[in-house]
């Protein structure tokens, strides 16, 4: 390489262009001078033709495992090929951050552990507490397989018809008209951008404030509407990135955004954010979801520090919780990433759930699931010894670890790692210090409860004593599809 203006490649006399050829050793291959772009076109080609060939081998080699085709027998210390004369080790794999195939390595390499061991992917390491939009994908809690939901059994053992995905039941739901809102989401296939007179960008009637947060998935970005004057919080995706973001073997991060957007499109709660338009350009590489804003969370700050509350306000923020979860549950839809996160605050103290990037939805009674995409210290025990379970029960045990965290300010089972957290959870008795009222230890006691068919449900949660108070008995909303379907039974 003579300069900045040139790369020197090696080619094969078909490739040669008629530029001036350097002297070379005979010896050595023949070089020739290139443009820099055209130099870094072959470069970037070559690339790509790589990692293709490496993702392939990496899903043959997965699918091996799996299938039991290839046993694997090997230490943190043994090194293997991938092609191209690559080599990695174990800890290069659990590095390496790819679309979670490599999950199944950590399990086989620790197998004295008696829960499931995810992969150890430099994207969460030991950040137990992220949120799953704001700062990963939750691809890597995957244990395989191409359907969150499971074949169940009857009561004699037989198995069931095999359930459907999740996109198969919701498109379902919007042919049948099984959907709550009065008023539909706007749905918007063209982007204008501009600026104000401020020179601030515009995206539609939406001009930009300033940036909420950003994580795997994309961004969320304050705008402010020119039409009614309010804010709306901008989910904002880069599709490509969506389209080659992998989080199982059939499915890609799109899938889960479109699984979210299907999901909220359905949704009118008083406890749930509200989806208000999808804009979605087909010449563009963005996508945008515009929610409702809910500017404030109970945490203290934005590093994530919790803040323990009065037991009048965690009483009231519960409410709130269990009201959206029990209408997500009897609409069949399971949250799988229930904290604090994930619970916005109204200025007049109405809690709102938000972020169903994880969400699943399920057909009948049958909530089984195996793919296990929430927080790690709000994961229940049943999801962390890999083994099937069902999502309402996790959504449960998930409230409770965050009304632990409202009363106590801290983690009930928070270790030093994620291997130490998941052991944690498993085997470590709760802790709950003895000046908490009694009515509230019994509460959390049966909230944590690590047998998920001995723990409380939502339903006998709302009607705690704790949680009623003096507040009453929490108010059953009838959403519009059951208003339309009651009608339908009225007689004429």
């Amino acid at each position: 390489m003579e300069g900045p203006s040139s790369v020197s490649l090696s080619l094969s006399p078909v490739f040669s262009p008629p530029y001036r050829r350097e002297k070379a050793q005979p010896s050595s291959p023949k070089l020739f001078k290139l443009p820099l772009s055209l130099s870094l076109s072959l470069l970037l080609l070559s690339l790509s033709a790589r990692e293709e060939a490496r993702d392939v081998e990496r899903r043959r080699k997965r699918k091996a495992v799996v299938t039991g085709v290839v046993r694997l027998r090997f230490s943190r210390n043994t090194f293997f090929s991938m092609g191209g004369g690559s080599w990695f080790s174990m800890p290069h794999l659990f590095e390496m951050g790819c679309c979670g195939c490599f999950s199944f390595l950590g399990k086989l390499a620790k197998p004295q552990y008696p829960y499931m061991v995810p992969d150890s992917s430099s994207n969460f390491g030991d950040n137990l507490l992220q949120d799953s939009m704001y700062s990963r994908d939750g691809s890597f809690y995957s244990n395989g397989g191409d359907s969150d939901f499971l074949q169940d059994t009857d009561e004699n053992g037989l198995p069931r018809p095999m359930i459907r995905r999740s996109e198969e039941i919701l498109q379902q739901w919007v042919k049948s008209g099984l959907i709550c809102r009065e008023v539909p989401v706007k749905d918007t296939d063209t982007a204008i951008f501009s600026e104000d007179e401020n020179g601030n960008k515009m995206v539609n009637e939406y001009v930009r404030q300033h940036k909420i947060g950003a994580g795997s998935y994309g961004k969320v970005v304050l705008y402010r509407s020119t039409k009614d004057g309010k804010l709306y919080a901008l989910k904002v995706f880069n599709k490509p990135h969506l389209v080659k973001l992998r989080v199982t073997p059939s499915e890609t991060a799109m899938t889960d955004v479109l699984r979210e957007v299907s999901i909220m499109k359905m949704l009118d709660h008083p406890n749930i954010v509200n989806l208000i338009e999808v804009i979605d350009d087909c010449k563009i590489d963005k996508f945008y979801m515009v929610l409702e804003y809910v500017g404030s969370k109970w945490v203290s700050d934005d590093s994530g520090a919790l803040s323990s509350l009065e037991e009048s306000t965690a009483r009231s923020y519960l409410r709130d919780i269990v009201s959206g979860l029990t209408y997500l549950h009897s609409h069949n839809i399971i949250h799988g990433d229930i904290k604090p996160d994930n619970l916005l605050v109204t200025g007049t103290g109405r809690v709102k759930i938000v972020d169903f990037g994880v969400s699943q939805a399920f057909e009948g009674d049958n909530d089984l699931l195996r793919r296990s995409p929430g927080t790690p210290v709000f994961t229940a025990p049943e999801c962390c010894i890999g083994v099937t379970y069902h999502g309402k029960g996790a959504d449960t045990w998930a409230v409770g670890v965050t009304l632990y965290c409202m009363v106590l300010g801290c983690y009930p089972f928070l270790g030093e790692g994620l291997h130490d957290t998941y052991d944690k959870i498993v085997n470590n008795p709760l802790v709950v210090p003895d000046h908490i009222n009694p009515l509230l230890r019994d509460l959390l006691e049966r909230l944590l409860c690590k047998d998920p068919s001995q723990r409380i449900t939502l339903q006998e949660v709302a009607t705690h004593p704790w949680v009623v108070g003096d507040m009453g008995s929490i108010p059953d909303c009838i959403c519009t599809c059951r208003r339309n379907s009651t009608k339908e039974d009225e007689p004429a």
